[in-house]
């Protein structure tokens, strides 16, 4: 183990007001890291900001901005250089997923999903790495999902999405091999937090057991203290089986399970007389 040191340094973190990103707040900030929290409920970044400041002594900026915008990242890297403040490391957590057939799917909502899920992952990326990697230290966690490793029926989109920053994250993995920056996806699965709420439904968890915010961010951070993280890390092991079975089945077969496992659950399917 190489464990990486935080105190000191200061980690930006989006989608920082709930869930995930607040988790990552929490646990960085009990090993000393200083932190920029940014989304958009500005009460509740706040809120946590005023917590974590008092419970462990480090400094902690809240910052309401849309990320779903134009430009975010060079907007985002502009207003933390006006603050005054070196970001160490990053962690890209905002995103949201929809949920039914595509067809049906409000465009609008598609392509904010897009917009935060990718192009804000790949513009927060470009503004801050090259300084990220000029300081031969510190992570730059963009969060992926289970759902990167086979296609996701009724979650088209989402599911495309995080494939693409799956693949995004590893490249620049290897692009910044020795250059001291930590690249690493992760790749949670259902997770207790605000996601379902957004997606308008839990049938996209497949039936299987929801991680807690805690269990995530411990899977990443230990991934990250190795002396050679991975590229990506797929966080619970069911999780890591059902990435890896899709290998070695043909895409047809993927496809239709996956697709029987996030169709609307009805009586019938759970075997109520139709």
């Amino acid at each position: 183990m190489n464990a990486v040191d935080y105190r000191g340094r200061t980690t930006l973190i989006t989608g920082a007001s709930s869930g995930l990103g607040a988790e990552f707040a929490r646990q960085l900030a009990a090993r000393g890291s200083d932190l920029v929290l940014v989304a958009r409920r500005e009460d509740r970044l706040k809120a946590l900001a005023a917590q974590l400041s008092a419970a462990h002594g480090v400094t902690v900026e809240p910052l309401a901005m849309d990320l779903a915008v134009d430009g975010c990242g060079e907007l985002l890297a502009a207003e933390v250089e006006r603050r005054g403040i070196t970001v160490s490391s990053v962690v890209n957590n905002a995103g949201f997923g929809t949920y039914g057939l595509f067809h049906e799917e409000d465009p609008q909502r598609v392509r904010q999903e897009v917009a935060l899920d990718v192009t804000a992952v790949v513009d927060i990326s470009r503004a801050f790495i090259g300084p990220l990697r000029s300081r031969g230290e510190g992570v730059l966690v963009n969060l992926a999902s289970a759902a990167a490793y086979q296609p996701v029926p009724n979650m088209a989109v989402y599911g495309a999405t995080k494939a693409f920053v799956l693949s995004f994250t590893e490249a620049l993995w290897q692009e910044s091999r020795g250059t001291g920056l930590r690249v690493m996806a992760l790749s949670p699965g259902a997770t207790k937090t605000e996601f379902f709420d957004v997606v308008g439904t839990e049938d996209a968890a497949a039936g299987g057991r929801m991680q807690t915010s805690e269990e995530v961010v411990r899977t990443a951070l230990k991934a990250l203290d190795r002396r050679n993280p991975p590229p990506s890390v797929v966080s619970g092991a069911m999780n890591r089986i059902m990435a890896l079975g899709g290998r070695f089945a043909s895409r047809r077969t993927v496809v239709r399970i996956v697709g029987r496992m996030t169709s609307p659950r009805t009586p019938a399917r759970a075997g109520a007389a139709a």
